[in-house]
């Protein structure tokens, strides 16, 4: 029997141990942000749809016009 809690207490610190080593390991931290950057990005996006579809709109007529004047 003394055996068996001399294991089960093995266990449960190798268990323990890598919850540990897991919950401190910064390694994937880097990606997360990129994602919660992305995240935040898109949002803007929808929220000002409008606007930078005007804004693309305008450009491109203004390149448009330019072809045209140098074309001619």
């Amino acid at each position: 029997m003394n055996y068996l809690m001399i294991g089960a207490n093995k266990i449960k610190n190798k268990v323990k141990d890598g919850i540990c080593k897991f919950w401190s390991d910064e390694s994937g931290m880097g990606t997360v942000e990129v994602i919660l950057i992305i995240v935040v990005l898109i949002g803007l996006v929808i929220v000002f749809k409008q606007q930078i579809a005007g804004i693309v709109e305008d450009i491109f007529k203004a390149i448009r016009e330019d072809t045209r004047v140098i074309t001619n």
